[in-house]
């Protein structure tokens, strides 16, 4: 299969862009289509089931103690059960659970949901014979190249210092990428077990296999501020992730792997638990999510390619693929 121009879409879901990106034989085609709309059908019915801002969703039902736990679909239970392992792994600093601003204990899962519905949602584009995607929900990508010989999809880092830059493009064949930053959202993420905004930090990326796990430890570290760097250090050792981090002074910090990817921008790359000052926090993701990995689609590799209708301006900028930084 070789590289051509990618048929792509966007579409607003779950309060944010979800954006596609198809190449090969299905690019544009009535299969590729049909794809893409199952996708955002199955994206519709998450945000009926999970939606914080919908007083008729399963979550606001659940929360309100209107209906047990044991009368939920099972991907609440699924979805409950990745917070409560991340709640662990974090030390309670990601939770799913949080008292808002009267102390009263509220569920909100959204710091799961977003990665995880895109994640199980792009099984529709991978079932698409012969076919490249990339798939984008606000900004935090998944994305697969099939043929070895095909260019991979080029992702931005954005500079959250100046979002019309990028610190760094990663090449994605077959994971994921995602970005917990303040850059376009302000501070939605907090330290669940203090409720304070994280300090030290301007963006954490992770890719990994999986959106669920990029996005889950992304905002995650992101949460603990600069206690962050050394708690993805330490994870980074026995898996394959690769992380790159922003320091709030415009330092770039990078596991081994990712350090060859730092763009023409200017940058200090120095490896990830390597010793930063300062830090506290971690995270509970609130709100609706919206931009951390977004994309400009371009052909891979390939400059000015053009960008999705419906793709924030920020991001039109980056011609040459995908580009993370919420």
């Amino acid at each position: 299969m070789t590289a051509s121009r990618p048929w792509r879409a966007v579409e607003q879901v779950m309060g944010l862009p979800v954006s596609v990106a198809l190449r090969g034989r299905h690019a544009g085609d009535a299969r590729g289509r049909a794809a893409w709309a199952a996708v955002v059908s199955e994206l519709r019915e998450v945000d009926r089931v999970f939606s914080t801002y919908r007083p008729d969703s399963v979550v606001s039902r659940l929360d309100r103690g209107e209906i047990p736990l044991h009368d939920v679909p099972p991907e609440v239970h699924e979805v409950l059960a990745l917070g409560e392992r991340a709640r662990r792994e974090s030390a309670g600093a990601f939770d799913v659970r949080r008292p808002d601003a009267t102390g009263v204990v509220r569920l909100d899962p959204s710091g799961v949901v977003k990665g995880w519905a895109v994640q199980r949602a792009c099984a529709h584009l991978a079932a698409l014979t012969d076919t490249d995607f990339c798939l984008g929900g606000g900004g935090d990508l998944v994305g697969r190249v099939v043929d070895p010989d095909s260019p991979a999809w080029q992702v931005g880092i954005e500079d959250p210092h100046d979002p019309t830059r990028l610190v760094a493009r990663v090449p994605l064949r077959d994971g994921a990428v995602a970005t917990s930053a303040e850059t376009h959202r302000g501070a939605h993420v907090v330290d669940a077990r203090t409720g304070l905004r994280p300090r030290g930090l301007a963006s954490v990326t992770v890719t990994a296999p999986d959106l669920t796990t990029a996005d889950i430890e992304a905002t995650a570290a992101f949460a603990m501020g600069v206690d962050g760097i050394d708690w993805l250090a330490v994870r980074t050792d026995a898996t394959d992730r690769t992380v790159l981090v922003v320091l709030a002074d415009g330092t770039v910090l990078a596991t081994q792997s990712a350090r060859c990817l730092a763009a023409s921008s200017p940058v200090v790359a120095s490896p990830v638990g390597a010793g930063a000052a300062g830090g506290s926090g971690a995270p509970g993701e609130t709100g609706t999510p919206g931009a951390g990995v977004t994309a400009s689609w371009g052909v891979p590799g390939v400059t000015g390619a053009g960008s999705a209708p419906g793709v924030p301006s920020s991001v039109e900028a980056f011609m040459s693929g995908p580009v993370t930084g919420r």
